[in-house]
């Protein structure tokens, strides 16, 4: 059979060990690493990736010292018996022919606790908690405890680390002049400022030898005001690369930046040109990142930059197979993430075990294992929503007889509504997915049909997915003509006046109001969202911002037309 993915499928050589392909399952923080008890099912979480053919996986962020915990008791990697419960993780991954890195993660002014520390007393925006300066004494402490992590890991049969440099924490607040106010050594001029990360990476490498992976991320865009100069990164990667790292991936924004960088709105590869850039500049591998989801997308881009490995995060949780299936042509049946960020990004701050909207055995693969069925029943499920076709689908790939009932002509429900908001256009790609999974199994699809009870009665099993009706609040004259649900407004079924009034403010009151006053999707067209948000090109400006220039509304654009509605 043909390779119909050439670079992204190649191997990649890096000289002491190979990687099997150019895919890179990126960090994300599950909330399994912070518990002992959790280390099995963090375990058969990695393993369930390596098995889909992922060529490296990177672990979520563990700590190297306790002043460097996200939160307290979070997870950290600083004695040898922790180091022997994680060989559970690295056997598993290497049994399925990956390789993994665990990931190095300081968490500076970012810290939720009283022991934040980090380069200057400058607390950050989105905690209660003024860090510490550290001491020149604890710069150097700080400094070997990341070396002994790297060894601790090592010792636990990880293929290597990576050394988190970006998103703002603790060795991305010693670069910037943001959060380095310092006048010693480890601040002040640019040169003294970039010691820090490189510092431990040379450390890292010495304690560690010539045959592991160092992996650096490096803010390649702060987006914040006073971040750094293209100047001072590119210098930081050529540091990073004398140092010792193997390999440099690619970080963009802190946390504190209003620039979105990972949500669905974002356009797909948004960033891959800054990668590039700086690739120009070294001899070892540079990773692409953020917003690339599909196998077309990513072998475009090796094909065409300086780039030789993308990293997904996101999408392995919604896909664990997503390499098996572009192997073998089957990009139809990948579950495409979306970056809706829900049950992913929005768990992981409200300190819940991370899953994903599109995949919830994501996280909890010993518990919610679906296996072939001993006996297959006919299921009828009443309602192609999200909820109906995932329901259908799961049932008919373990073996029943599947029936799918939908009073509309089209299957999707919210989804169909939601695909058409400016910037969520993605979310055709579910439609997409379960469109392909529901023909490849057999299940029969009965569109435009509103099924009455009776009609059910030879079934074994009826599930009922008929969704939501919007919410009618009792406000005199809500029966008025003029008044439209959200549902009615999205999907044009009835015109919207010249002048409109949205009661709520939520998340569908906000996508009704972007749908109305947006002419065309930013989204669609990355000089204009990059325009909008006043996202600039790092090469032109310190932190790469610059002024934001939104659209004018498309309901009252500047030639006094009434706009497209």
């Amino acid at each position: 059979m043909t390779n119909p993915y050439p670079n992204l499928l190649s191997p990649l050589d890096l000289g002491f060990t190979t990687l099997r392909n150019r895919v890179v399952m990126g960090s994300m923080h599950t909330g399994l690493e912070d518990r002992a008890r959790h280390i099995d099912r963090l375990a058969d979480y990695f393993a369930e990736r390596a098995r889909g053919g992922v060529g490296l996986i990177i672990t979520g962020g563990y700590a190297p010292n306790r002043t460097g915990w996200l939160l307290p008791f979070a997870s950290e990697l600083v004695t040898s018996a922790q180091a022997r419960r994680h060989r559970r993780i690295t056997r598993a991954v290497h049994d399925s022919g990956a390789k993994i890195l665990l990931q190095i993660l300081h968490a500076g002014r970012y810290a939720y606790h009283p022991l934040a520390v980090s380069a200057s007393p400058i607390k950050a925006p989105i905690t209660p908690f003024r860090p510490r300066a550290l001491s020149a004494r604890g710069v150097e402490a700080t400094i070997a405890d990341f070396a002994r992590c790297a060894q601790l890991a090592r010792d636990a049969g990880y293929d290597g680390v990576e050394i988190m440099g970006s998103e703002g924490y603790l060795l991305n607040q010693f670069l910037a002049p943001r959060t380095n106010k310092r006048t010693d050594s480890w601040g002040g001029t640019p040169a003294n400022r970039r010691r820090f990360p490189v510092e431990i990476i040379r450390r890292s490498r010495a304690a560690v030898g010539s045959d592991f992976i160092i992996c650096y991320r490096l803010s390649m865009a702060d987006y914040v005001a006073e971040g750094q100069s293209w100047d001072e990164i590119v210098a930081l990667a050529t540091e990073v690369e004398g140092a010792g790292a193997t390999i440099i991936n690619s970080g963009f924004g802190w946390h504190e930046a209003r620039v979105p960088t990972i949500v669905t709105s974002v356009p797909g590869g948004a960033f891959v040109d800054i990668s590039s850039a700086v690739a120009e500049h070294v001899t070892i591998p540079v990773v692409a990142s953020n917003r690339i989801n599909m196998p077309q997308a990513a072998e475009r881009i090796l094909a065409e930059t300086q780039v030789r490995l993308i990293s997904m995060a996101r999408p392995m949780l919604s896909d664990p197979d997503w390499v098996l299936k572009a192997q073998s042509n089957r990009v139809d049946e990948i579950n495409t993430c979306i970056s809706c960020n829900q049950a992913c990004l929005d768990h992981a701050f409200a300190r819940k075990t991370v899953s994903c909207l599109l995949n919830p055995r994501a996280g909890r693969e010993t518990q919610l294992v679906l296996s072939p069925t001993r006996r297959a029943r006919s299921v009828a499920v009443v309602g192609a929503g999200p909820a109906g076709l995932a329901t259908a689908a799961n049932a008919a790939q373990r073996g029943h007889r599947v029936t799918l009932f939908e009073a509309n002509d089209f299957i999707g429900g919210q989804f169909d509504m939601a695909r058409r908001i400016p910037g969520k256009e993605e979310f055709s790609e579910t439609i997409r997915y379960f469109s392909t999974i529901l023909a490849k199994h057999g299940v029969e699809v009965r569109l435009g049909t509103r099924v009455a009870a009776q009609e059910l009665t030879g079934y074994d099993e009826v599930v009922l997915a008929t969704g939501v009706a919007p919410r009618i609040p009792a406000i005199p004259g809500i029966d008025h003509p003029m008044v439209l649900t959200y549902a009615e407004a999205i999907t044009g079924v009835r015109p919207v006046g010249r002048t409109v009034a949205v009661v709520g403010a939520g998340g569908i009151g906000f996508d009704v109001t972007e749908l109305l006053v947006t002419d065309s999707s930013p989204t669609l067209n990355l000089k204009e969202w990059k325009a909008e948000w006043g996202v600039a090109d790092p090469r032109e400006a310190r932190g790469a911002l610059t002024t934001p220039l939104p659209a004018p509304p498309a309901r009252e654009p500047p030639d006094g037309s009434t706009g497209r509605r």
